[in-house]
């Protein structure tokens, strides 16, 4: 037992306000198969949920054995994910379904297909015995160089957004899956990824983005995710996550949602460097947070937290009154969720391939035999972990095709277009990029590409381009999808 682990010298906390504090708590480990002693002392103490990640996935027979094993440890245990489909999911070697991303969705616009897509997702959950999951995106995409959102919204439109969340939300609850709308008031109005640094959307009050998050609420979403955002209009001085202004008086009196309101993770770099987890972990408790994510695997930070916040209970810094009030929340949640459903009915396995191939907007380009170039960024550490590529999917339609899948930046990108082009010969040559506005060593060498092969078919995985073949995404079947235009094999 280490010394994090040992209860403090001074008064202990009656047992149930020390259950209620460990209620707030969300924990991510290291594992497939058995559970850390750390963690189990942890659920012991009534921790509230653990999130599982890719590190936790080895198949979907481990998965449900690993659920079933942390149930058994506490049956109201609640067990989540982000699963938002897309490029956007843990369990790809689980088997997940294969769906596009939101912005393909909205791209449709058909909410009855968002919901199939959404059942699909919800339904794999319940047979892995994972019940809440943090998706969907309730973000609006509004800025063009906004480099964590984009192809994660519905849309560039609230109307637009707020039908696709009632759809989402709707299937992912008739499944008895908690969705998560996320992230609360909203990060698509910024130029920054939380995760790597403080993130500001400057708008005026009235150009926020809160009409999805309304109508999230009033299709009855259990579950919103705080944004470690800062919005000068409501707090000037604190993130979302940590903000009394937002996550009380905005959140819980002007929109009157009174379900869980979760953070997003606290070692996420806006609020680890600039607060610490665990004064992160106090700060938002006491600002009307009722569950924080601690979601590395490392089990000492997640323990760091929950001194924290034992301790400000203690000085009276964090009222019991608050703690109380968060655990009642993650309690009714947990007797509505916690227990995966005992029969679970077949999803429709075709909706995603569906979604996706509705989503292009371009007629057939029939370039059978081409050299496929698929300029890509290296994976997002917290996103982005499939490692699809264009060309794996071109090869599965058109085995004539030969390619090039570059992902992350080369060290020599006028070298790489040198040899990519010996490569090709005479092929017609493509030339796939993702979000090249947002990293320029895509957009050069994609120029200098087609200028030296002026005929060369352009496609865009990201948001779209204009001239290009646009997926609007880069999960696996918006990849088939593009692979099967290029083909003509559809």
């Amino acid at each position: 037992m280490t010394h994090t682990e040992r209860q403090p010298a001074r008064t202990a906390l009656p047992v149930d306000l020390d259950e209620a504090a460990h209620r707030c708590l969300v924990a991510g480990f290291e594992g497939t198969t058995t559970v850390p002693d750390t963690l189990k002392r942890l659920i012991d103490r009534g921790l509230g949920g653990v999130i599982l990640f890719t590190r936790n996935v080895r198949d979907a027979e481990q998965v449900r054995r690993l659920t079933d094993t942390l149930r058994a440890l506490r049956p109201d245990l609640l067990v989540a994910i982000d699963n938002e489909g897309g490029g956007i999911g843990h369990l790809v070697a689980a088997g997940a379904p294969e769906v596009p991303g939101s912005y393909a969705l909205g791209v449709v616009d058909d909410p009855d297909l968002t919901a199939r897509c959404a059942d699909a997702l919800a339904g794999h959950l319940a047979t892995l015995g994972i019940t809440a999951s943090y998706a969907p995106v309730a973000d609006i995409q509004r800025q063009a160089g906004n480099p964590i959102v984009r192809t994660r919204a519905f849309g560039t439109e609230p109307e637009l957004v707020s039908r696709h969340l009632g759809a989402w939300i709707a299937a992912t609850e008739a499944r008895g899956i908690a969705s998560c709308a996320k992230h609360f008031p909203g990060h698509g109005g910024t130029l920054t990824d939380s995760h790597h640094e403080l993130a500001v959307d400057p708008r005026p009050y009235d150009e926020l983005d809160l009409g999805p998050f309304r109508a999230a609420i009033a299709a009855g979403v259990p579950m919103l995710m705080s944004a470690h955002v800062v919005f000068p209009a409501l707090d000037p001085h604190r993130p979302a996550t940590l903000s009394r202004r937002i996550l009380g008086d905005l959140l819980r009196h002007e929109l009157d949602f009174d379900g869980v309101l979760v953070s997003d993770a606290l070692e996420m770099k806006s609020i680890a460097d600039l607060y610490g987890e665990a004064a992160g972990a106090r700060i938002a408790l006491a600002s009307g947070a009722d569950q924080v994510i601690v979601a590395v695997a490392d089990l000492a930070v997640t323990l760091e937290c929950r001194d924290a916040v034992l301790e400000a209970l203690r000085d009276g810094v964090l009222g019991e009154e608050r703690v109380r009030e968060a655990a009642g929340r993650v309690q009714r949640l947990v007797e509505r969720y916690a227990t995966p459903a005992a029969e679970i009915a077949v999803w429709d396995e075709g909706a995603g391939l569906e979604a996706a191939r509705r989503a292009l907007r371009v007629p057939p380009v029939g370039v059978r035999g081409a050299h496929v170039v698929d300029l890509f960024p290296a994976p997002h550490p917290a996103l982005n972990w499939g490692g699809e590529d264009l060309l794996t999917e071109v090869l599965a339609v058109d085995p004539t095709a030969t390619g090039t899948a570059v992902a992350g930046e080369p060290a020599d990108p006028a070298a790489l277009v040198d040899v990519i082009l010996a490569k090709a010969g005479e092929a017609p040559l493509v030339v796939a990029t993702s979000d090249a506005d947002l990293h320029p060593w895509q957009a050069r060498m994609r120029d200098e590409l087609v200028a030296r092969r002026p005929g060369a078919v352009r496609v865009a995985t990201g948001l779209p381009e204009e001239g290009a073949v646009c997926s609007y995404g880069r999960g696996k079947v918006n990849l088939r999808a593009v692979a099967e235009v290029l083909s003509a094999a559809r």
